[in-house]
């Protein structure tokens, strides 16, 4: 007895809508595996649908796919049977809205793809049959068998398209990093009036904005985007740290002319000493030797910053730390563990002698992953100045290294964790350090 809504129809009759192909003439293979295969129709489908798209199909394949599916039953999924379905023209028109001959084109996109076979009858009709405990006799139609036969081949299609797109991921963060670094850092270079092709940078810095993908891309391709954004980087960063050295030693002759003419011009002529000069090895030349120097080697700091309190707090914390840990998480450890910081912050800072020069650096190089300065605000608010300038600093590393999609979110969730006090950040370090090591 036909199924509900079933009848006899030639829409498997071999005329000029659809002649023999190789793609059928694959479908016809799968389908004879699947016949010796026993899967579950809900897994079939659920393997079909997670690479439809990349195999080809349609969003209306997909449909007729589901509504050929609802006919079939669990037994005509066991092995050495055919989920074969043999629904009327009409009825599926009915169920889909389709018209005849796009009915037509979404079953011969089906069976080209491998999906579903076509099993004619002598006489092109659709018709089946079923015994009294269902198990189909004898049918023609639409065969569902492929599915049985590819599950494990979609099963590995996906995992490899899920790989593909996390490395998309990771490739599109690394150029997201590298396109606010460059930016940041020619922002900087004009701010600060340095000299150097900054239009010239400025114009290919563009042109690979321009490159950046509106749709998916394939991996290869992000990977050479990567790869032109990580050269203009090098370059800028190059030109930055030449044009900065340039304008150090301008200030410092600067600086030093000034000091000789205010020497001189507080100088009374009158006292000026006819005695010959006798030059002493050890003493200083008062030319060379700036105030900055003097004071350096007196052990003074010129202008001690208002951080001098973070300074104490900072060391107060790692020697908490050593005490409770056994272990001390120091400003070498840190800058090892975090070597893409550490590099960016050298260049922004100079030679870090201390805590506090790392919160100042970590704080200006906040904006380039996107941490807003309310986040950052926050955790020094519920970690203290000390603990949450190391979050920043692996919170920046990670970020980098494409472990870590939203910076911001990532430094909340350490500051939740601080807050049910299940924080333990030299973990992650001395991890790091570990991973280096292997």
């Amino acid at each position: 007895m036909p199924q509900n809504g079933e009848g006899m129809s030639n829409i498997n009759q071999p005329t000029g809508w659809r002649k023999a192909t190789a793609g059928l003439a694959v479908a016809e293979q799968h389908a004879q595996a699947g016949e010796r295969a026993a899967v579950p129709k809900t897994q079939a489908f659920v393997a079909v649908k997670r690479v439809g798209a990349h195999i080809g199909l349609k969003a209306g394949d997909m449909m007729l796919l589901d509504t050929l599916g609802a006919f079939t039953q669990a037994q005509d999924w066991e092995e050495g049977q055919r989920p074969i379905v043999w629904a009327s023209n009409a009825y599926l028109m009915e169920q889909t809205g389709f018209s005849l001959s796009a009915l037509k084109r979404h079953a011969r996109r089906l069976a080209e793809s491998g999906v579903i076979a076509f099993k004619d009858s002598p006489n092109g009709k659709r018709w089946g049959h079923r015994d009294a405990e269902g198990r189909i006799i004898e049918a023609y139609g639409f065969d569902l068998s492929p599915l049985s036969a590819r599950v494990e081949e979609f099963q590995q299609l996906h995992a490899e398209l899920q790989a593909e797109r996390a490395h998309c991921q990771r490739l599109k963060r690394q150029i997201t990093v590298s396109r606010r670094m460059i930016r940041a850092r020619i922002e900087a270079a004009l701010s600060g009036a340095l000299r150097g092709p900054w239009t010239q940078l400025t114009g290919l810095f563009e042109d690979l904005l321009d490159r950046l993908p509106r749709r998916n891309t394939a991996s290869e391709a992000l990977e050479r985007l990567l790869a032109w954004f990580k050269e203009l980087q090098e370059r800028v960063e190059a030109t930055y740290l030449k044009a900065v050295r340039a304008d150090e030693v301008v200030e410092n002759t600067a600086e030093a002319t000034e000091q000789v003419l205010q020497k001189t011009q507080k100088m009374d002529p009158r006292e000026v000493i006819s005695e010959p000069h006798i030059l002493i090895t050890t003493q200083l030349n008062p030319v060379t030797c700036n105030r900055s120097e003097t004071e350096q080697a007196a052990g003074v700091v010129p202008n001690a910053p208002p951080e001098e309190l973070i300074d104490r707090e900072l060391e107060d914390w790692v020697a908490e730390t050593r005490k409770k840990r056994g272990a001390a998480l120091d400003l070498p450890t840190v800058m090892q563990a975090c070597p893409e910081f550490a590099s960016w912050a050298r260049n922004m800072g100079g030679y870090l002698k201390d805590w506090g020069d790392l919160h100042r650096v970590a704080g200006q190089l906040r904006p380039m992953i996107g941490v807003s300065e309310h986040a950052w605000n926050i955790a020094q608010d519920r970690l203290g100045p000390q603990i949450a300038t190391a979050a920043l600093v692996l919170t920046f590393e990670k970020h980098c290294a494409g472990e870590v999609a939203s910076p911001g979110g990532y430094l909340r969730g350490i500051v939740q964790k601080a807050g049910a006090g299940e924080l333990h950040l030299e973990r992650s370090f001395y991890g790091r350090l570990s991973g280096q090591a292997a």
